[in-house]
């Protein structure tokens, strides 16, 4: 036969391996673990993981991934936060292309929406055009030329996946 490796009979290789512990390649891994993981893939510094891991239950982060002030970290920790370019606003955004109150972040219960303030250039999650949305972890939400990444508190995630 063409297949067959010289020296070795297509007996020998031929039937299932051998049963037991020295061939259990399933690898298990702890939810830190595998936390931590999906962080490294999501371009998450250790500081950002370390801050996302500390927020109290009913808060939230948002991090600029691409903008002006790339790295800036928001905190939401209140009902009603508003986004925009006025130097009142909550999260102060310096850019011709975000309005003066361009969206507004709102608390409900332990989970978070964004809704659009009637800016010129819109408000988008997750690359669509939105008026309002219900934010999940690791969602984008753009204000302008600003790309804001969404991270819940660790202790709401737990809770809702109970």
């Amino acid at each position: 036969m063409a297949d067959d490796v010289p020296g070795e009979s297509p007996e020998a290789n031929s039937g299932p391996p051998a049963a037991g512990p020295s061939n259990d390649t399933t690898a298990h891994f702890t939810d830190e673990f595998v936390s931590q993981l999906a962080a490294m893939e999501a371009g998450i510094s250790p500081d950002e993981q370390d801050a996302i891991a500390a927020l109290p239950s009913g808060s939230a982060l948002l991090v600029v991934r691409r903008g002006p002030n790339v790295g800036a970290r928001f905190l939401l920790d209140a009902d009603s936060t508003v986004a925009g370019r006025h130097p009142d606003a909550d999260i102060f955004l310096d850019d011709v292309t975000v309005s003066r109150r361009h969206a507004e972040f709102n608390r409900v219960g332990k989970a978070f929406q964004v809704h659009d303030l009637g800016s010129l250039n819109g408000t988008y999650f997750d690359g669509v055009r939105i008026e309002s949305a219900l934010l999940s972890d690791g969602a984008e939400v753009q204000v302008g030329k600003f790309r804001l990444t969404f991270y819940a508190s660790r202790l709401d995630l737990a809770s809702t996946s109970r």
